[in-house]
């Protein structure tokens, strides 16, 4: 996951700022959100980079229109606003957190990332949502072996002070990392209980709770 970039990544795929589950905005509240216009929808200006073809950026595009299709998200062709995401085929799949004001970057690797429930999980953090194993009451749900995790990368386990939005936890969040996630030789590295055998860390669509936080976060 993100090999090669030369960008410093947060959790594997958070791009730090150059400067929550939802992210608590550091400054004043909401700020760190993407904001409604006086339709009451939640615009988010993008471009797309022309390094991707007609495939790839149907794909991307169709991705996007399913948060339309659950919530009050928009995401818009990018007319003259200053605030706005770029999606870009650079190394790995990767995203800054929330809105930040300005140009900024989501990585879709044309090979591995251009996929549904990427492009989505992506977006997700870029609207301003931490990984669902790093919610601040993980350990009710999920044991961490952090004797399997790579040592480089223990960083990506450690837990958020979130906003989890009152929703249950969610094994099924397109958030969540699988079980062998930056493991030694693939050994466990997560593993969730009562139920052991329950499937995590899928990147097909959206969970229901996915959709359930989206619409909570943004008053849709």
């Amino acid at each position: 996951m993100n090999n090669g970039s030369g960008d410093i990544l947060l959790e594997g795929d958070v791009l730090i700022p150059e400067n929550r589950n939802a992210m608590k905005c550091l400054k004043k509240a909401y700020s760190c959100l993407w904001q409604k216009s006086g339709r009451g929808l939640v615009e988010v200006p993008f471009t797309l980079s022309s390094k991707y073809d007609n495939n790839e950026k149907n794909e991307i595009v169709s991705a996007m229109k399913d948060f339309a299709d659950v919530s009050c998200i928009r995401f818009v062709p990018r007319a003259r606003e200053r605030a706005y995401v770029f999606i870009e085929p650079k190394y790995g799949c990767a995203s800054q957190l929330g809105r930040l004001g300005h140009k900024q970057k989501v990585s879709l690797q044309k090979f591995g990332c251009v996929q549904r429930g990427i492009i989505q999980h992506e977006l997700l953090h870029t609207l301003g949502f931490y990984h669902e194993h790093t919610r601040s009451d993980r350990d009710q749900h999920i044991k961490i072996n952090w004797e399997n995790v790579q040592k480089p990368f223990l960083f990506n386990f450690e837990k958020k002070d979130n906003n989890d939005l009152g929703t249950a936890y969610d094994y099924t969040s397109v958030m969540h990392y699988g079980r062998t996630a930056f493991g030694k030789n693939r050994k466990e590295t997560i593993v969730p209980f009562p139920d052991r055998s329950a499937s995590i860390g899928q990147r097909e669509e959206m969970s229901k709770i996915d959709i359930v936080k989206l619409n909570k976060l943004y008053k849709c």
